[in-house]
């Protein structure tokens, strides 16, 4: 399995599985719920997708939280 992209990504998507898991949501149905397919979503969830503004908001919508609480505190890798 390949790695996380980045400690921001690998945060972002433990985010993204543990609000999906306290909404009792298999990937399949976030993925549904927010337009992406589900292969994408595990890849989020895997931290190896590094992703856009609007597909964070996507997930954000699905998994009704504010976005500001996926990405708060993360950094980006330095150079």
């Amino acid at each position: 399995m390949a790695a996380p992209l980045s400690p921001a990504t690998r945060e972002l998507g433990e985010r993204v599985r543990n609000r999906r898991h306290e909404l009792e949501l298999s990937q399949e149905r976030l993925a549904e719920h927010a337009g992406l397919h589900w292969s994408f979503l595990g890849q989020v969830e895997r931290g190896q997708r590094n992703l856009t503004l609007h597909n964070i908001l996507k997930i954000a919508a699905a998994l009704d939280i504010d976005p500001g609480e996926l990405v708060r505190g993360l950094h980006a890798p330095t150079p």
